[in-house]
């Protein structure tokens, strides 16, 4: 049976702009959007059809909130480095005392999957409260076959468990294990020649990511993982020029990645190839933020030159625990000067794209699936005016209301 979802307003997202219907009707079937519009066109629509009339009581309708760069499934917490950050250490200082990745490296090697899974939930949980409904995970705390496995098997059972899309990402080379010390060029090549393949055959995979960094991995070695990926057929994305310029973005372009991400020292040269490739730039302001980073992305180049803007919570153990994409949507704002409309293109249509979903979910438009949230409020604007709190709404998925 048909649904009909009236008396709203719908900011439909479509080419990254609010799109604003007032007095507006959206017409559902099974998953999927079947017509949008005003309400006062809607009954040429619902003639001769039986359907469900579902009032929704003023609400603002946008497109499901979309978190497309976490490290959402790991054990245990570094807030001792958070304290020793404060205390003038730097991220390269705790990382070479085995801090850092490795300390969560070393606890999610050790927990089970069942333990990995229960602490994930937890965390997703408040994220889906804000109205999330699609979100991307990475692997990346195992750093050998049996624990990137483990890690990647949650995140299918999360997909699984709860009412999200859910894409998971390989992110192997995040850092370079105890066992490969010194030897980074044969852990790349265990990467391609042994994990990745296992990976991919087991279906565990969507896409591939690497930490190009002076610390994790040299660009010669992330086009070896490209290739290896590419040849799978799968998609590619990067953390790029978080700390230093090293053309991984570019890097990124050249191989046509969903995404290059934090991109904070990222050149003009950098940005023409990611607009040239379309691949999206996401920003990641809660690490900024908690990294206490003086360097911003060229958030300015990036609109001169039309590339997409995503935002993401990049929720992870150390340098980004943030369970509020709104939150993320606000530092936005206030951080990197985009506007409210931006914000939410960024972990919306923009999001999608990232994750190589535009075509399913990102804006509310006819054939994709019905995923929005319906917020009372007095503008969509206000979704990222409100720092922390609640704001009242209703989350739909595929078409069906999720309850919490």
């Amino acid at each position: 049976m048909k649904k009909y979802w009236h008396n709203c307003h719908i900011a439909t997202m479509q080419n990254g702009r609010y799109s604003i219907i007032e007095n507006a009707g959206l017409i559902t079937e099974a998953e999927d959007i079947v017509w949008i519009g005003p309400a006062t066109d809607a009954e040429a629509q619902l003639n001769s059809t039986s359907f469900q009339s579902i009032d929704m009581n003023g609400a603002w309708l946008t497109p499901g909130l979309i978190d497309c760069h976490t490290h959402s499934v790991f054990a245990g917490n570094r807030s001792i480095e958070f304290e020793q950050r404060l205390q003038g250490m730097s991220y390269a200082d705790i990382a070479a005392q085995g801090g850092g990745i490795m300390s969560t490296v070393r606890a999610t090697r050790m927990a089970s999957e069942q333990e990995l899974l229960a602490e994930a939930e937890q965390r997703i949980e408040q994220l889906r409260l804000e109205g999330v409904t699609s979100i991307e995970i990475k692997s990346g705390y195992g750093l050998d076959y049996l624990s990137e496995r483990k890690m990647l098997r949650v995140i299918r059972q999360l997909a699984q468990k709860l009412p999200l899309t859910v894409k998971s990402t390989c992110l192997a080379a995040h850092a370079l294990p105890p066992e490969y010390t010194g030897r980074s060029d044969d852990y790349i090549d265990y990467i391609c020649i042994e994990m990745l393949p296992k990976l991919h055959e087991e279906q565990l995979v969507d896409a591939v990511d690497a930490f190009c960094e002076h610390l994790a991995f040299q660009p010669a070695q992330v086009e070896r993982l490209f290739r290896t990926a590419k040849a799978l057929g799968l998609n590619v994305k990067l953390h790029a020029e978080q700390l230093s310029s090293l053309g991984g973005s570019r890097l990124a372009a050249e191989y046509q990645a969903l995404s290059a991400d934090h991109l904070e020292y990222m050149t003009e040269d950098d940005v023409k190839a990611m607009a040239q490739s379309g691949t999206v730039a996401v920003l990641l302001p809660g690490a900024f933020y908690l990294l206490r980073e003086k360097q911003y992305p060229p958030i300015q180049s990036l609109q001169q030159h039309g590339v997409a803007i995503a935002l993401s919570t990049d929720l992870n153990p150390g340098t980004s625990p943030v369970l509020s994409l709104r939150l993320v949507m606000n530092m936005g704002c206030t951080l990197f000067s985009l506007t409210p409309e931006q914000a939410l293109a960024g972990v919306t249509l923009y999001a999608a794209r990232a994750l190589g979903l535009e075509a399913q979910c990102g804006s509310l438009e006819v054939g994709k699936k019905a995923d929005f949230v319906a917020w009372q409020i007095q503008h969509p604007a206000e979704i990222s005016y409100w720092l922390g709190g609640d704001l009242s709404k209703r989350v739909i998925r595929h078409g069906q209301e999720v309850h919490f």
